[in-house]
């Protein structure tokens, strides 16, 4: 099983988020979920967790560093 990657430098945010989690997909959507809520204030729905496991990428396309938001992701 291929490890996954959810980077908030993907989406712009009021807060300029940095945080990069990477592991197994079901890892990364509960502690994106997580968060999401705790941190950006979003409410934990069930579209919350499509959205997130949605925006999972390959643990290969980690950048370290400065990341712009993704044009196709805006």
């Amino acid at each position: 099983m291929s490890r996954k990657i959810a980077d908030c430098r993907r989406f712009p945010s009021e807060s300029n988020c940095t945080l990069t989690i990477i592991g197994e997909a079901e890892e990364v959507v509960r502690a994106g979920v997580a968060h999401a809520v705790s941190v950006h204030r979003h409410a934990d729905t069930p579209e919350l967790r499509e959205q997130i496991r949605a925006m999972l990428e390959q643990e290969h396309s980690y950048i370290e560093g400065v990341r712009q938001p993704d044009a196709a992701m805006r």
